[in-house]
């Protein structure tokens, strides 16, 4: 199947493979920071929840991007977003690279990951409507093409930081900095195209009629998680304040939806791919931010990079396939989705237990063929379903699924790493865990109910370093170990959860008669 036979547009092989490098700039620089996230540690002493949230921002940003670039999208062009981005790609760089103290690396490292995550979001919010637009008769196929993107910007960023860092052992500034080179190539493959309209541009749609079907039953979804990230931006200034100031703002932004809208309740249906979809982005995304951390934990650094660019080859691969593997086996996009649930759950159930290297390939694959048609596939979705939304839904879901992965996934594994590893340790030795729990507790969803304290980073470091290690020592880096596996555990019932969803979905259009593409002047009748 060609890309340019297919295409509505003569360009649209270019356009594309154009999108295709803006994702995967945005793989490379998410895989390099996952690799170093270890040197932020040791050097910065942050805790395992403190790098959850830092590299959450390299999710919450993405939502600002891409529901904003999607907002605006259809009446100031495709053209004019991709600039935007290329100037936050360069200006993340600097912003980053300004951490150089303990006192002020986590305000550099957070805001240049966000602005980092911003840019990659409106390159998203051009991205996934522009495929959708330039390939109406097999979104699912092209859009999981385009998105095989990431799995290769991950695979190029790992074995570039494996090189850099463990071999090479240069900063991780330099490292960092590789993102660059696919950023100069997209923006040099998107210049001087033209752009065709989505379906419901071109049909003439305004932005009230392509809102309403989202209406104030999925702005709950996404003004509910942009409360959380308001609160949490908050915190630093007013603690006190923070959780009442981001739910007021949530619900502001809420308000404003439904008088937009005109009190649109919105489609029940769309609301239910909101909630998945933040389902997916806590699994997916969330996981892959920290799988190369907890593997490297479990067997060595090295290995920890092996899977992971074993996990990304075999997303990278099979993204490719979605068109033959819903034709061959005669699956739904709603099927494809409930079957990859389950193989998600049933590779995060594996990987709990792994032991050594060989079943760490085994259960990891299989989590990576459950994960790999999560994100695209629900976008097709939105695109087959809701066509008269124009880029609005798409985006806002795309959003919703990239604020769960850094204000959920991110934070919500580092801090099970914390609890977890601390737990483990307070049970077989409680002096030994006193000396080493770190100084402030971790929190999930800064809710004071859940507060527990993890391991200090600086020490826990020294631990697994020495050689050879002390009865104390050796029994810290076990109890680490032990919170990386009850991690991996409690990460394997989101999947679960997803699959019971998509059962009910699979349940819903058969009683309908079936999944079907809807025409948007069908829709619009």
């Amino acid at each position: 199947m060609s890309a340019k036979t297919e295409g509505i547009a003569p360009n649209a092989s270019r356009l594309l493979w154009a999108g295709f490098m803006a994702i995967l700039a945005a793989g490379v620089g998410f895989a390099i920071r996952g690799g170093i996230f270890d040197n932020w540690g040791k050097e910065f002493g942050f805790t395992a929840t403190q790098l959850g949230a830092i590299g959450g921002a390299g999710f919450s940003g993405f939502c600002f991007g891409i529901i904003l670039g999607g907002v605006i999208v259809d009446k100031i062009g495709y053209g004019k977003l991709v600039a935007l981005a290329l100037i936050c790609h360069i200006i993340s760089a600097f912003v980053t690279f300004g951490a150089s103290t303990p006192e002020n690396a986590y305000s550099y490292l957070f805001w240049g990951m966000f602005i980092f995550a911003y840019a990659n979001g409106t390159l998203e919010a051009v991205a996934n409507p522009l495929v959708a637009t330039l390939y109406p008769n097999n979104r699912t196929h092209f859009l999981n093409i385009l998105h095989a993107s990431w799995p290769a910007g991950m695979v190029l960023g790992t074995v570039a930081g494996w090189i850099l860092d463990d071999k090479m052992q240069l900063n991780w500034k330099l490292q960092l900095a590789l993102y660059l080179v696919p950023t100069a190539l997209y923006a040099i493959m998107f210049l001087g195209q033209k752009f065709p309209k989505s379906e419901a541009a071109e049909k003439g749609a305004s932005f009230v009629q392509m809102l309403k079907p989202v209406g104030i039953l999925g702005a709950v979804v996404a003004c509910y998680l942009l409360a959380l990230f308001f609160g949490d931006i908050i915190k630093a200034f007013s603690p006190d304040n923070a959780k009442a100031i981001g739910y007021g703002i949530g619900g502001a932004l809420l308000i404003v939806v439904a008088l937009i809208t005109k009190f649109s309740l919105g489609s029940i249906l769309l609301f239910i791919l909101f909630v998945t979809h933040a389902l997916v982005g806590a699994v997916e995304l969330g996981t892959d931010g920290w799988i190369q951390n907890i593997t490297g934990n479990l067997f060595s650094s090295e290995q920890g990079k092996y899977l992971f660019i074993w996990t990304s080859a075999i997303m990278f691969g099979l993204r490719f396939c979605a068109h033959w593997i819903e034709t061959k086996l005669k699956l739904s996009p709603i099927g494809l989705l409930l079957v990859c649930a389950i193989i998600a759950c049933v590779g995060l159930n594996l990987a709990s237990g792994m032991q050594t290297f060989g079943m760490a390939l085994v259960a990891l694959g299989i989590y990576a063929v459950g994960k790999t048609f999560f994100w695209p596939t629900m976008l097709a979705v939105i695109g087959d379903r809701y066509p008269h939304t124009g880029a609005v839904a798409m985006s806002i879901m795309g959003g919703i699924g990239m604020l769960s992965a850094g204000l959920i996934g991110g934070p919500g594994l580092g801090y099970g790493k914390d609890r977890f590893a601390g737990e483990a340790l307070e049970k077989a030795n409680p002096a030994l865990y006193a000396e080493y729990k770190a100084a402030e507790p971790s929190k999930f969803l800064n809710l004071d109910s859940t507060a527990a304290y993890g391991l200090d980073g600086k020490k826990l470091a020294a631990a697994k370093e020495a050689s050879p290690k002390t009865p104390e020592q050796q029994a810290v880096v076990d109890a680490d170990q032990k919170g990386d596996r009850a991690t991996l555990k409690a990460d394997s019932f989101i999947p679960m959860t997803m699959a019971g969803i998509y059962l009910l979905l699979l349940i819903y259009f058969k009683a309908i008669g079936g999944y079907r593409v809807v025409k948007i002047d069908e829709q619009a009748a």
